[in-house]
């Protein structure tokens, strides 16, 4: 029984970890949505890990490491995935070449892979940082995540949209690869015990929420990028 009880928070990381696999999988068929909606499920579950570990006490140092293994491929190589794939839609060519070596893809469309590559950073970085027990320094890869998911959804509801230009999408890539390992300190929506029920953290964490409820409402899946922006911004206003 305590055996099963341990694990229960690492059967739900591996849970997320096979909702990115699939992801991936659907990405290379070209199912974009599908991708993203998996890619959603395993952020949701990547909540309920560290949460039921907490509830049953079970938090330990293997969960930790395990749950950035998962990490990295639900919010890492699976939204780099959707993001190559979408670069690769707006070229009309179906060979290129590399280095005298012919490729079915774009060059461009490999700037899209820094942000797994920076993730891993920014994962590494975090297992070793003990100052990022209740806040975060750098852009958590669940919201980079998020932000690139909601992309396909947007291209579906306007095809006239931001996102339909390869530079756009490569711009897209560097800068949340670079908030990633940047020095900006974001905090968590997690409460602690010891917190106050009123204070300016908590003031700000209800706007956040209220804010992106509205805007969810009014414009779906495109709200999504301005709430990470919102989410930034707020961060910094927390700081000051």
């Amino acid at each position: 029984m305590n055996t099963l009880k341990r694990n229960i928070p690492n059967f739900i990381t591996l849970s997320n970890l096979f909702c990115g696999i699939l992801s991936i999988i659907y990405s290379f068929n070209n199912q974009l949505t599908i991708a993203a909606i998996f890619i959603f499920i395993g952020i949701f579950l990547d909540f309920f890990d560290g949460f039921f570990a907490r509830v049953l006490k079970v938090e330990n140092e293997f969960g930790l490491q395990l749950d950035s293994m998962a990490d990295l491929v639900t919010s890492g190589l699976a939204p780099s995935i959707i993001l190559f794939h979408l670069i690769c839609d707006q070229s009309s060519k179906t060979e290129y070449l590399i280095l005298s070596i012919v490729t079915p893809f774009p060059p461009i469309a490999l700037i899209a892979l820094s942000v797994t590559v920076f993730a891993a950073i920014r994962l590494a970085i975090f297992n070793i940082d003990t100052n990022q027990k209740n806040s975060f320094i750098g852009l958590p890869t669940p919201m980079v995540a998020i932000f690139i998911s909601a992309i396909p959804f947007i291209k579906i509801a306007n095809n006239n949209t931001f996102y339909n230009n390869s530079i756009a999408l490569c711009l897209i890539s560097v800068i949340l690869s670079f908030l990633m390992v940047s020095k900006i300190k974001l905090f968590s929506l997690k409460i602690t015990r010891q917190e106050k029920i009123l204070n300016k953290l908590n003031t700000i964490r209800i706007i956040l929420i209220s804010s992106s409820l509205i805007l969810l409402w009014l414009f779906n899946f495109a709200a999504i990028p301005f709430i990470v922006a919102l989410y930034i911004i707020l961060s910094i206003i927390n700081n000051l």
